[in-house]
């Protein structure tokens, strides 16, 4: 029989690490603010100060151990939100380990901060997306089902979601069969019954249904991201005059001193305008495509959120580090809310086609 020594995907973790990293943003916002509002009080005395990174390390280490110690999703949802409170308490305190004078308040921390967080986010999708699942992976998360059964809390959802997990699997293996055997003769908990994040979830998905349903939603989405990247353009502009000279020459039309050194438009300037650009491009194509596929639609607007978060707000950091967080959280929340409805499109014209390498 041959042996897999591959490490099984679960295909429910993208969402246990969305939340890690969410979480992980939460926590540097939440305590940048409390120390701007407190006044950067320290924990400690004249000669120790115990640093927030130190409860970031022990948060992290509660996650592990609440992960190596349960089973089932209860546990994965714990261990994403106290990991990624304490990854995020960890990391915002990396200005003091990239400085001589451990500086805090060194100007690209934020950057490097962000940078990691979008690395990261990278790394998992590629984790996840780089390959195409094989039958193996299908069959071992079915089986993941299984405990659900066990604990009697098996929704119609999961055992749904597992059913189409194993048609995907080699029907000649005897696991499959008895796997959907099982599925079939077992009850499952009354709607009632299910969680209040169920339950969120259900309404969050009627209610994305009902709206498709409407003529005008199409015009709503295309307005709301033409609107949104109007609002990022008119952000860069006034950060961009803000520090630089040369577009408030510009607005005073002071024609005659563009030929200063001041008044150069400087690389990152052009950097932040042409990443803009491309952002305004996707928002375009998916504006045309939206009355042909919400899919593909829904696809160009996620690059283009995409764009501002790995390249734009980036260089915003750089710049002006507050005001680029209110930019920062309001397209991780957009970019969360394209997840779920591409999600909900793509459960409604599923297309998952095995590719042979996948079979195996």
């Amino acid at each position: 029989m041959m042996q897999h020594s591959k490490i099984i995907r679960d295909f429910e973790a993208g969402g246990y690490l969305d939340l890690f990293l969410v979480t992980a943003v939460a926590a540097i916002l939440l305590i940048r603010l409390f120390l701007q509002l407190t006044g950067f009080p320290q924990l400690g005395s004249y000669t120790l100060h115990i640093a927030h990174m130190l409860w970031g390390g022990l948060l992290m280490l509660i996650a592990m151990i609440v992960l190596l110690s349960y089973v089932g999703r209860s546990g994965n949802k714990l261990a994403a939100v106290i990991g990624g409170a304490g990854f995020g308490t960890f990391i915002d305190e990396v200005g003091k380990f990239v400085t001589q004078d451990n500086d805090y308040f060194f100007q690209p921390a934020l950057s490097i901060i962000y940078i990691v967080i979008i690395l990261t986010y990278m790394l998992i999708r590629w984790i996840h997306t780089g390959r195409p699942r094989s039958r193996l992976e299908y069959l071992v998360n079915a089986l993941q089902e299984i405990q659900q059964i066990a604990v009697e809390d098996l929704d119609p959802h999961e055992r749904d979601r597992a059913l189409a997990y194993l048609d995907h699997c080699d029907p000649s293996n005897p696991l499959v069969a008895g796997t959907r055997r099982l599925l079939d003769e077992s009850a499952v908990v009354d709607p009632s019954r299910p969680d209040l994040f169920a339950r969120a979830k259900a309404a969050s998905s009627r209610f994305y249904h009902y709206l498709v349903s409407k003529t005008w939603f199409a015009r709503f989405v295309i307005l709301f991201f033409v609107g949104q990247l109007t609002v990022q353009v008119v952000h860069v502009f006034v950060v961009l005059t803000f520090h630089k000279s040369w577009l408030n020459v510009l607005l005073r039309r002071q024609l005659e001193s563009l030929g200063n050194s001041g008044t150069k438009i400087t690389s990152f300037e052009v950097s932040v305008i042409v990443f803009s650009a491309l952002s305004a491009v996707f928002v375009a194509v998916g504006a045309g495509q939206i009355r042909k596929s919400l899919l593909s639609a829904y696809r160009n607007f996620q690059r283009s959120i995409m764009v501002s978060l790995f390249f734009v707000q980036p260089l915003m950091f750089y710049r002006d580090q507050w005001s680029a967080l209110i930019g920062l959280t309001f397209d991780i929340v957009v970019f969360a809310a394209l997840r779920f409805m591409i999600e909900r499109e793509e459960l409604t014209h599923p297309k998952t086609p095995l590719t042979e390498e996948a079979q195996s």
